[in-house]
Protein backbone atom coordinates (compact mmCIF):
# COMPACT_ATOMS: atom_id res chain seq x y z
CA UNK A 1 0.00 0.00 0.00
CA UNK A 2 1.72 3.52 -0.82
CA UNK A 3 1.41 6.42 1.75
CA UNK A 4 -1.08 9.23 0.24
CA UNK A 5 0.77 12.07 -1.27
CA UNK A 6 0.47 15.46 0.14
CA UNK A 7 -3.56 16.67 0.09
CA UNK A 8 -4.56 13.67 -0.94
CA UNK A 9 -5.14 10.22 0.69
CA UNK A 10 -5.48 6.88 0.24
CA UNK A 11 -8.20 4.32 1.48
CA UNK A 12 -7.78 2.09 3.94
CA UNK A 13 -11.08 0.63 3.96
CA UNK A 14 -14.18 2.42 2.47
CA UNK A 15 -14.39 4.71 5.07
CA UNK A 16 -11.35 4.76 6.88
CA UNK A 17 -8.80 7.52 4.81
CA UNK A 18 -5.20 7.56 5.60
CA UNK A 19 -3.43 11.50 5.21
CA UNK A 20 -0.10 11.75 5.52
CA UNK A 21 1.15 15.35 5.70
CA UNK A 22 4.57 16.85 5.72
CA UNK A 23 6.82 18.21 8.41
CA UNK A 24 10.01 20.23 8.79
CA UNK A 25 11.53 17.71 11.05
CA UNK A 26 12.44 14.09 11.50
CA UNK A 27 10.66 11.60 10.95
CA UNK A 28 9.28 13.83 8.42
CA UNK A 29 5.99 13.34 8.69
CA UNK A 30 2.91 12.31 10.30
CA UNK A 31 -0.29 10.17 9.64
CA UNK A 32 -3.27 11.81 10.14
CA UNK A 33 -6.69 9.65 9.76
CA UNK A 34 -10.76 10.35 8.54
CA UNK A 35 -12.81 7.86 9.95
CA UNK A 36 -16.26 8.06 7.94
CA UNK A 37 -19.10 8.87 10.75
CA UNK A 38 -22.72 8.88 9.71
CA UNK A 39 -23.12 12.25 8.33
CA UNK A 40 -19.61 13.37 8.79
CA UNK A 41 -16.00 12.64 9.10
CA UNK A 42 -14.16 11.84 12.59
CA UNK A 43 -10.26 13.29 11.80
CA UNK A 44 -7.88 12.00 14.09
CA UNK A 45 -5.11 14.18 14.32
CA UNK A 46 -3.74 16.75 12.08
CA UNK A 47 -0.05 18.03 11.65
CA UNK A 48 1.64 21.27 12.53
CA UNK A 49 0.34 24.64 11.90
CA UNK A 50 3.49 24.93 9.18
CA UNK A 51 3.52 25.84 5.86
CA UNK A 52 1.98 24.32 3.05
CA UNK A 53 -0.43 22.32 5.56
CA UNK A 54 -3.67 24.14 5.32
CA UNK A 55 -3.99 24.16 1.71
CA UNK A 56 -3.00 20.27 1.56
CA UNK A 57 -6.39 20.08 4.02
CA UNK A 58 -8.46 22.43 2.05
CA UNK A 59 -7.81 20.00 -1.17
CA UNK A 60 -8.55 16.43 0.93
CA UNK A 61 -11.88 18.30 2.18
CA UNK A 62 -13.01 19.46 -1.46
CA UNK A 63 -12.04 16.28 -2.89
CA UNK A 64 -12.75 13.75 -0.18
CA UNK A 65 -15.29 14.46 2.32
CA UNK A 66 -18.10 13.82 -0.15
CA UNK A 67 -19.48 17.09 0.97
CA UNK A 68 -19.82 15.75 4.19
CA UNK A 69 -18.35 18.44 7.34
CA UNK A 70 -16.19 17.17 9.81
CA UNK A 71 -18.22 16.73 12.49
CA UNK A 72 -15.64 15.52 15.67
CA UNK A 73 -11.83 16.09 16.20
CA UNK A 74 -9.90 13.60 18.12
CA UNK A 75 -6.38 14.54 19.01
CA UNK A 76 -4.26 11.73 20.04
CA UNK A 77 -1.76 13.82 22.66
CA UNK A 78 -0.43 17.00 22.78
CA UNK A 79 2.82 17.01 20.43
CA UNK A 80 2.61 19.38 17.84
CA UNK A 81 2.93 17.38 14.88
CA UNK A 82 -0.71 16.26 16.33
CA UNK A 83 -2.80 18.23 17.74
CA UNK A 84 -1.26 21.37 15.61
CA UNK A 85 -4.17 22.48 14.00
CA UNK A 86 -6.99 20.80 16.34
CA UNK A 87 -8.00 24.34 17.37
CA UNK A 88 -8.77 25.32 14.16
CA UNK A 89 -10.39 22.59 12.86
CA UNK A 90 -12.99 23.13 15.68
CA UNK A 91 -13.21 26.38 15.01
CA UNK A 92 -13.74 25.60 11.37
CA UNK A 93 -16.21 22.82 11.57
CA UNK A 94 -17.73 23.60 14.86
CA UNK A 95 -16.97 20.32 15.80
CA UNK A 96 -16.07 19.29 19.46
CA UNK A 97 -12.70 18.18 20.40
CA UNK A 98 -12.10 14.47 22.01
CA UNK A 99 -8.52 13.76 24.18
CA UNK A 100 -7.58 12.36 27.62
CA UNK A 101 -7.52 15.03 29.79
CA UNK A 102 -3.90 15.15 30.49
CA UNK A 103 -3.25 15.84 26.84
CA UNK A 104 -5.60 18.49 26.93
CA UNK A 105 -4.39 20.41 29.84
CA UNK A 106 -0.93 19.81 28.89
CA UNK A 107 -1.24 21.76 25.81
CA UNK A 108 -3.59 24.24 27.50
CA UNK A 109 -0.44 24.51 29.55
CA UNK A 110 2.62 24.76 27.39
CA UNK A 111 0.18 27.65 24.83
CA UNK A 112 -0.42 29.37 28.10
CA UNK A 113 3.06 29.20 29.99
CA UNK A 114 5.27 32.33 29.39
CA UNK A 115 7.70 31.19 26.97
CA UNK A 116 10.89 32.17 29.08
CA UNK A 117 9.59 29.97 32.24
CA UNK A 118 9.50 27.08 29.30
CA UNK A 119 12.96 27.73 28.45
CA UNK A 120 14.54 27.95 32.32
CA UNK A 121 13.09 24.71 32.98
CA UNK A 122 14.81 23.85 30.29
CA UNK A 123 18.08 25.36 31.31
CA UNK A 124 17.66 23.91 34.66
CA UNK A 125 17.50 20.22 33.32
CA UNK A 126 20.64 20.49 31.03
CA UNK A 127 22.63 22.20 33.76
CA UNK A 128 21.69 19.60 36.46
CA UNK A 129 23.15 17.22 33.50
CA UNK A 130 25.93 18.80 33.19
CA UNK A 131 25.82 19.60 29.31
CA UNK A 132 28.03 22.06 27.94
CA UNK A 133 28.17 25.75 27.51
CA UNK A 134 27.58 25.78 24.07
CA UNK A 135 24.21 23.79 24.50
CA UNK A 136 23.22 26.23 27.21
CA UNK A 137 23.58 28.97 24.95
CA UNK A 138 21.90 27.38 22.23
CA UNK A 139 18.82 26.92 25.03
CA UNK A 140 19.08 30.79 25.91
CA UNK A 141 18.95 31.90 22.23
CA UNK A 142 16.28 29.51 20.75
CA UNK A 143 12.58 30.45 20.00
CA UNK A 144 9.28 29.01 21.07
CA UNK A 145 8.08 26.65 19.08
CA UNK A 146 5.11 25.46 20.31
CA UNK A 147 2.77 28.41 20.36
CA UNK A 148 3.99 29.03 16.95
CA UNK A 149 2.88 25.76 15.59
CA UNK A 150 0.25 25.05 17.68
CA UNK A 151 -3.53 26.67 17.38
CA UNK A 152 -5.18 27.63 20.58
CA UNK A 153 -7.65 25.01 21.67
CA UNK A 154 -11.11 25.18 22.19
CA UNK A 155 -12.27 26.05 25.89
CA UNK A 156 -13.93 22.78 26.34
CA UNK A 157 -13.29 19.14 25.49
CA UNK A 158 -14.40 16.06 25.60
CA UNK A 159 -12.57 13.68 27.30
CA UNK A 160 -11.38 10.06 26.57
CA UNK A 161 -10.45 7.33 28.74
CA UNK A 162 -8.79 4.13 29.32
CA UNK A 163 -11.72 1.51 27.99
CA UNK A 164 -14.22 4.18 27.07
CA UNK A 165 -16.49 3.14 23.83
CA UNK A 166 -16.98 5.32 20.86
CA UNK A 167 -19.56 4.86 17.96
CA UNK A 168 -17.93 5.60 14.94
CA UNK A 169 -19.86 4.80 11.69
CA UNK A 170 -21.91 2.58 13.66
CA UNK A 171 -19.24 0.63 14.64
CA UNK A 172 -17.21 0.44 17.84
CA UNK A 173 -13.92 1.55 18.95
CA UNK A 174 -12.44 1.32 22.26
CA UNK A 175 -9.99 3.76 23.58
CA UNK A 176 -6.85 2.54 25.07
CA UNK A 177 -4.15 4.92 26.50
CA UNK A 178 -0.42 4.62 25.33
CA UNK A 179 2.32 6.28 28.14
CA UNK A 180 6.02 6.76 28.05
CA UNK A 181 6.08 8.82 24.46
CA UNK A 182 3.29 10.80 26.29
CA UNK A 183 1.59 10.82 29.40
CA UNK A 184 -2.03 9.76 28.29
CA UNK A 185 -2.10 9.35 24.58
CA UNK A 186 -5.55 8.09 23.13
CA UNK A 187 -5.07 4.78 20.62
CA UNK A 188 -8.29 3.49 18.90
CA UNK A 189 -9.23 -0.30 18.44
CA UNK A 190 -11.73 -1.74 16.71
CA UNK A 191 -12.80 -5.44 17.13
CA UNK A 192 -15.17 -5.91 14.33
CA UNK A 193 -11.97 -4.55 11.34
CA UNK A 194 -9.45 -5.84 14.02
CA UNK A 195 -8.15 -2.31 13.43
CA UNK A 196 -5.38 -0.67 15.52
CA UNK A 197 -5.21 3.17 15.65
CA UNK A 198 -2.16 3.51 17.41
CA UNK A 199 -0.75 7.12 17.55
CA UNK A 200 3.11 7.25 18.31
CA UNK A 201 2.94 4.30 20.46
CA UNK A 202 3.96 1.47 18.72
CA UNK A 203 5.64 1.99 15.58
CA UNK A 204 6.90 0.19 12.59
CA UNK A 205 10.83 0.85 11.99
CA UNK A 206 11.85 3.02 14.76
CA UNK A 207 10.94 3.33 18.84
CA UNK A 208 8.68 6.59 19.69
CA UNK A 209 11.14 8.69 21.33
CA UNK A 210 10.94 8.26 24.97
CA UNK A 211 12.77 11.53 27.27
CA UNK A 212 12.49 12.84 30.73
CA UNK A 213 10.41 15.87 30.19
CA UNK A 214 11.66 19.36 32.17
CA UNK A 215 8.70 19.95 33.73
CA UNK A 216 8.64 16.18 34.93
CA UNK A 217 12.62 15.91 35.87
CA UNK A 218 12.06 12.67 38.25
CA UNK A 219 9.69 11.03 35.67
CA UNK A 220 10.54 7.38 34.65
CA UNK A 221 8.91 7.36 30.80
CA UNK A 222 10.48 4.30 29.91
CA UNK A 223 9.18 2.05 32.42
CA UNK A 224 5.59 3.26 31.53
CA UNK A 225 6.38 2.78 28.02
CA UNK A 226 7.28 -0.64 28.43
CA UNK A 227 4.35 -1.34 31.05
CA UNK A 228 2.15 0.44 28.51
CA UNK A 229 2.90 -1.80 25.56
CA UNK A 230 2.54 -5.10 27.48
CA UNK A 231 -1.12 -3.65 27.62
CA UNK A 232 -1.91 -4.20 23.97
CA UNK A 233 -1.05 -7.57 23.70
CA UNK A 234 -4.91 -8.78 24.46
CA UNK A 235 -5.22 -8.07 20.80
CA UNK A 236 -4.58 -10.04 18.04
CA UNK A 237 -1.14 -10.72 16.33
CA UNK A 238 -2.41 -9.97 12.49
CA UNK A 239 -4.19 -6.36 13.89
CA UNK A 240 -3.48 -4.01 11.37
CA UNK A 241 -1.67 -0.99 13.33
CA UNK A 242 -2.22 2.50 12.24
CA UNK A 243 1.06 4.57 13.45
CA UNK A 244 1.21 8.34 13.37
CA UNK A 245 4.87 7.95 11.75
CA UNK A 246 5.73 4.82 9.08
CA UNK A 247 3.29 2.46 7.02
CA UNK A 248 0.55 0.17 8.15
CA UNK A 249 1.45 -2.91 9.46
CA UNK A 250 0.98 -6.17 11.16
CA UNK A 251 2.81 -8.39 13.50
CA UNK A 252 1.76 -6.58 17.29
CA UNK A 253 3.33 -9.09 19.23
CA UNK A 254 5.90 -9.34 17.67
CA UNK A 255 6.59 -5.42 17.28
CA UNK A 256 6.09 -4.99 20.91
CA UNK A 257 8.78 -7.59 21.39
CA UNK A 258 11.25 -5.56 19.26
CA UNK A 259 10.87 -2.87 20.83
CA UNK A 260 11.26 -4.00 24.23
CA UNK A 261 14.78 -6.20 23.15
CA UNK A 262 15.48 -2.71 21.57
CA UNK A 263 15.65 -0.74 25.04
CA UNK A 264 16.97 -3.87 26.79
CA UNK A 265 19.77 -3.70 24.95
CA UNK A 266 20.41 0.02 25.44
CA UNK A 267 19.70 -0.60 28.97
CA UNK A 268 22.60 -3.27 29.00
CA UNK A 269 24.94 -0.60 27.26
CA UNK A 270 24.42 1.75 29.74
CA UNK A 271 24.62 0.00 32.96
CA UNK A 272 27.96 -1.71 31.45
CA UNK A 273 29.25 1.96 31.19
CA UNK A 274 28.31 3.18 34.71
CA UNK A 275 31.67 1.64 36.81
CA UNK A 276 33.10 5.42 36.38
CA UNK A 277 30.53 7.82 37.92
CA UNK A 278 28.83 9.95 35.10
CA UNK A 279 26.82 12.57 34.43
CA UNK A 280 23.28 12.29 32.86
CA UNK A 281 24.86 14.19 29.80
CA UNK A 282 28.00 11.80 29.92
CA UNK A 283 26.00 8.95 30.08
CA UNK A 284 23.62 10.50 27.29
CA UNK A 285 26.54 10.12 24.90
CA UNK A 286 27.10 6.41 25.60
CA UNK A 287 24.09 5.92 23.82
CA UNK A 288 24.13 8.46 21.24
CA UNK A 289 27.68 9.45 20.50
CA UNK A 290 27.61 10.62 17.19
CA UNK A 291 24.63 12.95 17.47
CA UNK A 292 26.59 16.74 17.80
CA UNK A 293 24.01 19.30 16.29
CA UNK A 294 22.66 21.34 19.49
CA UNK A 295 19.05 21.32 18.01
CA UNK A 296 19.38 17.41 18.56
CA UNK A 297 20.57 17.10 22.16
CA UNK A 298 17.59 18.07 23.97
CA UNK A 299 16.38 14.70 22.54
CA UNK A 300 19.98 12.49 23.04
CA UNK A 301 19.76 13.76 27.16
CA UNK A 302 15.94 13.72 27.24
CA UNK A 303 16.46 9.71 26.43
CA UNK A 304 19.59 9.15 28.21
CA UNK A 305 17.85 10.07 31.36
CA UNK A 306 14.55 8.04 30.99
CA UNK A 307 17.07 5.03 30.43
CA UNK A 308 18.81 6.24 33.58
CA UNK A 309 15.87 6.69 35.63
CA UNK A 310 14.67 3.06 34.58
CA UNK A 311 18.24 1.43 36.01
CA UNK A 312 17.03 3.85 39.10
CA UNK A 313 13.83 1.78 39.29
CA UNK A 314 15.07 -1.32 38.45
CA UNK A 315 18.02 -1.13 41.42
CA UNK A 316 20.99 -1.29 38.96
CA UNK A 317 22.23 2.21 39.19
CA UNK A 318 22.31 5.18 41.37
CA UNK A 319 22.35 8.53 41.80
CA UNK A 320 24.99 10.52 44.05
CA UNK A 321 25.96 14.15 43.97
CA UNK A 322 29.59 14.79 42.83
CA UNK A 323 32.27 17.17 44.41
CA UNK A 324 31.29 19.85 41.56
CA UNK A 325 27.61 19.44 42.93
CA UNK A 326 26.54 17.67 39.79
CA UNK A 327 24.43 14.53 39.87
CA UNK A 328 26.24 11.08 38.66
CA UNK A 329 24.90 7.87 37.79
CA UNK A 330 26.99 4.62 38.96
CA UNK A 331 26.37 0.76 38.70
CA UNK A 332 25.02 -0.07 42.30
CA UNK A 333 27.15 -2.63 44.45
Amino acid sequence: MQPPLPGETTAILPDLHWVRMPLPLPPHHVNCWLLRDGDGWLLIDTSARVEGTLAWWDSIFENVLEGRPVTRMLATHFHYDHVGLAGYMCERWQAPLLMSRTEYFLSRLLLAEDPESLREQQLELGRKAGAPESYLRYLENRSALYRTEVTPLPPSFQRLRAGDSLRIGGREWRVRIGQGHAPEMVCLYCAELGVLIGADQILPRISPYIGVMSWEMEGDPLSDFLASNHGFLDLPEDTLVLPSHGDPFTGLHTRIAWLEDHHAERLATLSAALDTPLTAYDASRVLFPRVMENSQISFVLGEGMAHLHRLMATGEVVREEGADGLPRYRRAG
